[in-house]
């Protein structure tokens, strides 16, 4: 445990591919972290300058529309990241499995205020976890590439993905839990049954952003790294026929 306090003086080098890995489905790390993180983080850019939004999201192995890794979002049509994505739908997403409140350092500083609130500490279940960065259970983090597409408005793969990602986006009592465990939320609706996300997922004018899945690289907390691609079954199976071993290059 004591290890775990303490971060890595050194990390591998990581400039150039890594332990690449090759398969036409995503790493089963990477995977759960995609089913078990609440948010993540969308980079987009145009003109050299990148902007990052905090989303939202529902991952698919596959949907009705694409046998590929799917990402689902929404989002304003007059926002920077759709004007982004309309521009260059080049983007890289950041999600990960360790909760992001900073614990106490060795010197502590009595001017950083912590997050979540101090109502926090009153609840053991909030100490508990205010305190989950010093176990075990932290593991990685995901750095995934790929192509975002904007659904066509009205399609029937927009009604089918708005519905899922509804779905996956519904929260209820959590939602209400949580804000008791972190602090009341001002002017927050007890009868709010989805978490307040349903306004940004069911409007008329709200865009369906659909990200398909390339490439990315893991990365665990002691700066370990591993690339990975993602191919068609056609080409793992060309590959296998010229004696790939185990999806690496």
């Amino acid at each position: 445990m004591a290890e775990l306090q303490s971060a890595p003086l050194n990390w591998e080098a990581s400039a150039t591919t890594t332990h690449p890995q090759v398969s036409s489905t995503l790493p089963p790390e990477v995977a759960a972290c995609l089913r078990n993180a609440r948010f993540l983080h969308l980079a987009t850019c145009t003109n050299l300058f990148p902007h990052i939004s905090l989303m939202n999201y529902t991952y698919l192995p596959s949907t009705p529309f694409s046998p590929h890794p799917t990402i689902i979002m929404t989002t304003n049509p007059s926002s920077k990241k759709t004007l982004n994505l309309i521009s260059n739908p080049r983007v890289s997403l950041l999600v990960h499995d360790w909760v992001s409140h900073r614990p106490p350092t060795r010197n502590p500083d009595p001017a950083r205020e912590g997050s979540p609130p101090p109502q926090a500490t009153r609840s053991s279940l909030a100490s508990l976890l205010l305190n989950i960065n010093t176990s075990a259970l932290s593991s990685i983090s995901t750095t995934i590439n790929g192509v975002a597409q904007l659904v066509d408005s009205g399609s029937e793969e927009e009604r089918w993905c708005k519905e899922k990602h509804l779905e996956n986006n519904t929260f209820g009592d959590q939602a209400r839990e949580e804000r008791g465990f972190f602090g009341q939320v001002q002017n927050a609706s007890a009868s709010e049954g989805d978490g307040g996300t349903s306004c940004f997922i069911e409007g008329e004018e709200v865009r369906v952003v659909l990200v398909r899945v390339k490439e990315g690289r893991i990365a665990d907390w002691k700066g370990g790294v591993k690339d990975w691609t993602i191919i068609s079954e056609d080409e793992e199976r060309d590959r296998g026929r010229h004696g790939m071993v185990n999806g690496s290059i």
